[in-house]
C-alpha cells in the first residue's frame, strides 16, 4: 500500500481512500437500517465472508467490533445476501485470516 493512498482518520486507523465511501446499509432484526464500513472479503472453506465495521456515533475511546457475515448468492447476479454465521469455529478462523491480513493496520484487543 503506497503512502499517498493512505490517510489516517480520527479513529487512528489507516484506510485506503476508496474504503471511506464503501458503506453498506443492512437492515437489522428490527427492520432498522444500520450502516457498516466494508473492510474485506475473506474466502474460507470454499465460502466467502464479509468483514464489516459498524458505522456508529461512538466515543473515540470505544473499541469497535467487526461483524462477520457469510455471502450467499441470490437469483439476481447484481445482488448478494448476507447471513449470520452460527459456527463459532468458522467465525474464529475467518477472523484469524482477517487479523493476519491486516496486522499492520489495526490494533486488536483480546477479550
Amino acid at each position: 500500500m503506497s503512502e499517498e493512498n493512505k490517510h489516517t482518520c480520527d479513529c487512528g486507523h489507516d484506510h485506503m481512500e476508496e474504503e471511506l465511501d464503501n458503506i453498506i446499509i443492512l437492515n437489522d432484526e428490527n427492520g432498522e437500517e444500520v450502516q457498516f464500513e466494508f473492510l474485506d472479503l475473506i474466502e474460507y472453506d470454499q465460502e466467502e465472508y464479509v468483514v464489516l465495521l459498524p458505522v456508529e456515533e461512538a466515543d473515540e475511546d470505544e473499541i469497535g467490533e467487526v461483524v462477520i457475515l457469510k455471502v450467499e448468492q441470490t437469483e439476481s447476479e447484481d445482488e448478494e445476501s448476507y447471513v449470520g454465521v452460527e459456527d463459532e469455529e468458522t467465525l474464529n478462523k475467518v477472523f484469524e485470516i482477517f487479523k493476519e491480513k491486516f496486522k499492520d493496520e489495526f490494533n486488536y484487543v483480546e477479550e
